[in-house]
């Protein structure tokens, strides 16, 4: 744990839903929890992350923070009278603002780090400068554009707030067999199989994704949805509308990714708004699949067009389907794009370096100077 002194660290999260935000919460508390530090996950009883997270041996507590409210303000203020951490990090809108008030009410000095995943757009009221700019002593944002955003609209100092981009395991999002995996999931051995693996939120793109493929009107093209989310009546809605059931596979939710990955020819993530910097063009990247994706949100600081991926505009489902159908018969362009995607995700993704820069900057928080 090099020089870094044993810190106790509070996670909350007011989110009940179930995404790459939630996971780095938890794969971020695992790691720092391996190295020795005391770490503790504060979530509302209905939250999946409260069962994921014992599941992995993390410490929990229940509180009703799923919403702004002064029993959630009471429950956490009670908490932390009988505690005291060295920092708490927040992660969402409602647990951001319970905790500031919280640490108020309750006279204890705990410094915040308010870690921002995605680039919705920030509000400038004085409410949102005031939870950025001064109830939080550090600010972490997953991405560069959304660090520049952050300072831009809450004016918090920008010593203050660092871009920590979600580490990877490339121990296990690594290049596999893709018979061996396509025969194990009961995908089609000879298709080609276009994938997206995300939370069905609109805003990822799927239904673009859907329409380029009732663009293409391929046969021999599949396309596998990885994952589960508000969108799924939607989705299947329009695929029955466009007539093309037979050319999709719904996986769900899958515990461990990685072979769905490894059976993927190509990836896609069409996403339009709120992103950051996304896991799982990070992980497919770690897998050495070829990633045709969108300018959005700090996605420009991961993915290099036409070196790493390529880019499409966000919500054009013609331009999906033209480069989709560009890279289909061309496989020295994926095999180059997905060499050099793996190449760069081993030189820049590494879940240890994320793990040594939240261990930094949860130990400068908690610092005597880290309040200055």
């Amino acid at each position: 744990m090099n020089a870094v002194r044993r810190l106790s660290i509070v996670h909350t999260e007011s989110s009940c839903g179930w995404g790459w935000q939630e996971i780095r919460v938890l794969e971020e508390s695992a790691g720092l929890a391996a190295r020795g530090h005391s770490v503790q996950l504060l979530c509302a009883p209905e939250a999946r992350i409260r069962e994921e997270a014992r599941k992995r041996g993390i410490s929990v507590t229940q509180l009703p923070i799923s919403r702004k409210s002064l029993r959630g303000l009471f429950a956490l203020t009670g908490w932390l009278k009988r505690h005291r951490p060295d920092v708490i990090n927040t992660h969402s809108s409602t647990d951001s603002w319970l905790a500031s008030l919280a640490v108020r009410a309750s006279g204890q000095a705990v410094p915040i780090v308010r870690t921002r995943h995605i680039s919705a757009p920030l509000s400038t009221s004085a409410f949102t400068r005031w939870l950025y700019a001064h109830a939080a002593s550090r600010v972490v944002t997953t991405g560069e554009a959304l660090r520049a955003e952050v300072i831009a609209a809450t004016g918090a100092s920008p010593r203050r707030v660092e871009s920590v981009p979600t580490g990877v395991d490339l121990s296990r999002f690594l290049p596999g067999d893709r018979v061996a995996a396509r025969a194990g999931l009961d995908l089609p051995a000879a298709a080609f199989l276009v994938g997206i693996v995300a939370t069905l939120r609109s805003w990822k793109g799927h239904a673009y994704l859907v329409e380029a493929l009732a663009q293409l009107a391929d046969p021999d093209i599949r396309l596998v949805i990885v994952g589960d989310g508000p969108g799924w009546g939607p989705l299947h809605e329009q695929i029955a509308r466009l007539g093309i059931a037979e050319s999709v596979v719904f996986a769900g939710n899958q515990a461990d990714p990685v072979p769905w990955f490894q059976s993927l020819d190509l990836f896609t993530l069409p996403s339009y708004a709120n992103e950051g910097v996304p896991q799982a063009v990070q992980q497919a990247m770690a897998c050495g699949l070829p990633v045709v994706t969108t300018p959005v949100g700090a996605i420009t600081e991961i993915v290099a067009d036409g070196k790493t991926g390529l880019f499409v505009a966000p919500r054009d489902a013609k331009a999906l389907s033209a480069t989709i159908a560009r890279l289909k018969p061309d496989r020295a362009l994926r095999e180059r794009l997905g060499h050099a995607a793996r190449e760069h995700a081993l030189a820049h993704f590494s879940r240890e370096t994320m793990l040594d820069r939240m261990e930094a900057v949860f130990a400068d928080a908690a610092s005597p100077a880290g309040a200055a």
